[in-house]
């Protein structure tokens, strides 16, 4: 009798080692993964404090472009909103399409402001405007290495998600899929061109 005691007991001590394991390396994964989104938010502050920036230094050449300076800076406050939604609740697919919506809008109005510069000579050799440009490529690089590190992240936190027999765990235990931050066409990842 009591040999069977011990190997149940031994049976359950290793079960419950195993659920806490894989309890615990999904904790690990998911905080890996929204540091990684952490890092994307910092380039992307970092970007949305540029273009206030841009817009002034453009506004005293481009005194024609009016709309086009003001859609900058009304995409730039939606993509700003849409960030700190998705930094809030990176578990909702809708947050995480909401900032991929804004950021796609917010690269097309950028795309359409340097498009519309092109057209002013003394504008495209102003200092402040060269060295914003310079800031604002480096910054769009930044952006795209730290997405690139937050969708493994997420990749691999999804996969040992459901991974069996890890998914009853995850199951059991509330932990959602993450979403990537990926872009759904050719248009939407191109970087704003950013040549003067």
């Amino acid at each position: 009798m009591s040999t069977w005691i011990i190997i149940i007991a031994v049976v359950v001590l290793a079960a419950l080692g195993w659920i806490a394991g894989a309890y615990n390396r999904l904790v690990a994964l998911r905080n890996r993964y929204k540091t990684a989104f952490s890092q994307i938010n910092v380039q992307l502050k970092r970007r949305y404090d540029l273009i206030p920036n841009l817009v002034e230094t453009a506004k005293g050449y481009m005194t024609h472009e009016r709309e086009t300076l003001e859609a900058v800076i009304q995409a730039r406050g939606s993509a700003l909103t849409a960030s700190q939604n998705a930094a809030a609740n990176l578990s909702d697919p809708a947050s995480m399409a909401g900032l991929i919506a804004a950021e796609t809008q917010l690269n097309g109005v950028l795309g359409r402001l340097f498009a519309v510069a092109e057209a002013y000579p003394d504008l495209k050799a102003n200092q402040n405007m060269l060295a914003l440009q310079n800031e604002l490529s480096g910054t769009e690089n930044q952006i795209a290495s730290s997405r690139q590190v937050f969708n493994n992240s997420v990749m691999e936190y999804n996969t040992a998600r459901e991974s069996f027999p890890a998914n009853l765990v995850a199951n059991a235990m509330g932990f959602a899929p993450a979403q990537l931050f990926e872009l759904d066409s050719d248009k939407e990842r191109a970087t704003p061109a950013v040549s003067f």
